[in-house]
């Protein structure tokens, strides 16, 4: 990070930083860094400066998010349609959300949602 240090004859020191221009690893594109984020990473400790530019940050970030397969189900209790959050296994027995909150409840396993 570039900046400005400023040194003051009461032992004040004064850091002021300057945008700069970055290349993304990803595209290859120019983008700024500017003086406002190079403060608030040095406030946060981040030693390393950016390394994508904004659409390739953003790009990368939806990637990392997978969509859950959604599986069609009838459920062993109700028989209603339903869909979940997951592939079954074989042999076990799949609930819908109202069948399942009442198993756990049955149980004495109920969670707080």
């Amino acid at each position: 990070m570039h900046h400005n240090r400023l040194s003051y004859p009461d032992g004040v020191v004064a850091v002021t930083y300057i945008d700069r221009v970055l290349t993304c690893i990803d595209c290859g594109a120019e983008f700024v860094f500017p003086a406002g984020e190079q403060e608030f990473f040095a406030e946060k400790n981040f030693r390393n400066e950016p390394k994508r530019c904004k659409a390739c940050r953003m790009r990368r970030k939806d990637k990392t998010y997978k969509v859950r397969p959604e599986t069609k189900i009838t459920c062993a209790e109700c028989g209603k349609e339903t869909t979940v959050p997951f592939k079954p296994t074989q042999g076990k027995p799949i609930l819908c959300r109202s069948c399942f909150k009442k198993s756990k409840e049955q149980t004495g396993q109920g969670g707080t949602s």
